[in-house]
């Protein structure tokens, strides 16, 4: 090969690797906020470009301009930025400011955010809302999973029948108040608040109190919550809801008792007189 193939030849080997470290860079996004609804703010952001890190974070920044689509001046409105990695997995946030901005009006700024990881996406979460956009944003929900110790327990949500755990819901912004009860547990509750910039994906676990009943696990997988009442070579007797349910002794598999206190020891009935001795 002469001169000019070989030149030819490196050439060609240059570009490609110059279009594959192009292709790492995520291209420029533009979101609409809301997402439903009458749009009110456009927001475009460039490619990210990393100027510096530490550790296992680098620090991002990107030019960003935001489009006021509504009818309505802006007095002040704050946006957080959330930053995922293309496993949509949430590596970075910032806060944006948009102020004073008219209609049809469009403001440019730079944007400097922090990620563990390579940015592949963004997402647009209002933060703050003037009166002049609050009836233009969209009930929030949030996902999140919720457990409990033991498993299967009945769950209620602000009074409301939600399933049994582990159980998947939805919540909005606010205050929230979930309910536990299994039977042969002590049931429970407890408070929950949902913030603004909370994101979908977390979870939650409640431990029930501990079990008021003794646990009779039969051989063919079922589980019986009651109180034993004896045990011998023939039968178990097992009082549950006030009855009592006898279960030949082959059929246990296994019997779990709960500690109770011991009651107190009645004195000794008294002897009845004889009279003197003569």
């Amino acid at each position: 090969m002469g001169m000019l193939g070989r030149a030819c030849a490196v050439a060609i080997c240059l570009l490609g690797f110059t279009a594959i470290g192009f292709a790492k860079d995520p291209p420029s996004q533009t979101l609409t906020w809301p997402e439903s609804g009458s749009p009110v703010l456009r927001f475009t952001f460039a490619k990210f470009k990393k100027i510096g890190g530490v550790g296992g974070e680098a620090t991002y920044i990107t030019d960003t301009s935001a489009q006021n689509l509504g009818s309505k001046r802006i007095s002040r409105a704050n946006f957080k930025l959330y930053l995922f990695d293309d496993k949509k997995t949430r590596i970075g946030e910032a806060l944006l400011s948009v102020s004073d901005v008219a209609p049809g009006e469009t403001i440019k700024f730079q944007t400097t955010i922090a990620s563990t990881g390579n940015p592949f996406s963004v997402a647009i979460v209002a933060d703050y809302l003037p009166p002049e956009l609050g009836a233009a944003a969209p009930t929030k929900t949030v996902s999140l999973t919720v457990n409990s110790i033991p498993q299967g327990a009945h769950l209620k949500v602000d009074g409301t029948d939600s399933g049994t755990t582990p159980k998947v819901v939805q919540l909005t912004t606010g205050k929230h108040r979930l309910e536990f009860s299994k039977e042969g547990f002590n049931a429970g509750s407890f408070p929950l608040e949902i913030a603004p910039n909370d994101a979908s994906g977390g979870s939650v676990s409640y431990e029930l109190g501990s079990a008021v009943h003794d646990t009779v696990e039969l051989r063919d997988g079922s589980v019986l919550n009651g109180d034993v009442e004896s045990v011998s070579a023939a039968d178990v007797v097992v009082r549950i809801g006030g009855k009592d349910g006898h279960y030949d002794r082959n059929q246990v598999k296994r019997i779990l008792f709960v500690e109770r206190e011991s009651s107190q020891a009645l004195p000794p009935a008294a002897q009845p007189s004889s009279g003197p001795q003569q």
